[in-house]
């Protein structure tokens, strides 16, 4: 029994280094297995309530400022929620197919923010007129393009990541004569997911005008 000590402390020392250095509970899984690959697959095309389920873990919903813009939500979509959604879109699409086409290498997360309008960072903006106009105050639209004015870093830990793949859309509602109002916008922003080593992500958003706003995702709680 006691030659078989040194053993026993020899296989508890392997057995710590093994979860010293184990990335489980650090970050989400990628590249993905081919397990995984397939019930992504699954998932998206059930086409029911899974999917909403599953993809509202994604997504962090905040309070609206005082003043300012609002910056609703922000969500966070690794790779493998990235895949749900596009097997959701996909008719005659296999699970072979799937597989096939994913490529482990070039697994990409998907940050998207979510910006409204608000009474006090409306579409219409107050603009002083000139002295031979008869009112002090005129308005201009609000550009489309105004969410390039908000400034977005992201941090992988405390490591700052590259955020020059940023995009965005404006969001417009049209009535049936074909005149549209602005009353938001989404950014989108992707960037490979080998670059996600830590257990917390973190977006920044620094609007023009208002309070900034710091979101926090637990990285090991999503897929």
């Amino acid at each position: 029994m006691f030659a078989l000590l040194p053993f026993f402390r020899s296989y508890l020392s392997i057995l710590a280094a093994l979860l010293l250095l184990s990335p489980c509970g650090m970050a989400f899984d990628t590249p993905l297995s081919d397990e995984a690959i397939r019930e992504a697959y699954f998932l998206g095309q059930r086409h029911d309530d899974s999917m909403a389920n599953l993809l509202k873990h994604y997504t962090l919903f905040l309070d609206q400022p005082d003043t300012g813009p609002y910056i609703s939500s922000v969500t966070f979509l690794t790779p493998f929620a990235l895949l749900v959604q596009q097997a959701s879109q996909r008719v005659n699409y296999s699970a072979q197919q799937a597989a096939k086409e994913h490529n482990r290498d070039d697994e990409m997360v998907a940050i998207n923010i979510e910006i409204l309008l608000t009474p006090s960072y409306p579409a219409t903006i107050p603009t002083p007129t000139g002295s031979r106009s008869g009112a002090a105050i005129g308005y201009r639209l609000r550009p489309f393009d105004f969410w390039k004015d908000f400034k977005i870093r992201v941090f992988d830990g405390e490591r700052k990541l590259p955020t020059d793949s940023l995009t965005g859309d404006a969001n417009v509602t049209c009535d049936i004569y074909g005149g549209c109002v602005l009353y938001g916008a989404t950014l989108h922003l992707t960037l490979p997911a080998k670059l996600f080593t830590s257990g917390t992500a973190t977006i920044d958003v620094d609007p023009p005008e208002g309070d900034p706003v710091s979101v926090d995702f637990d990285l090991a709680s999503l897929r």
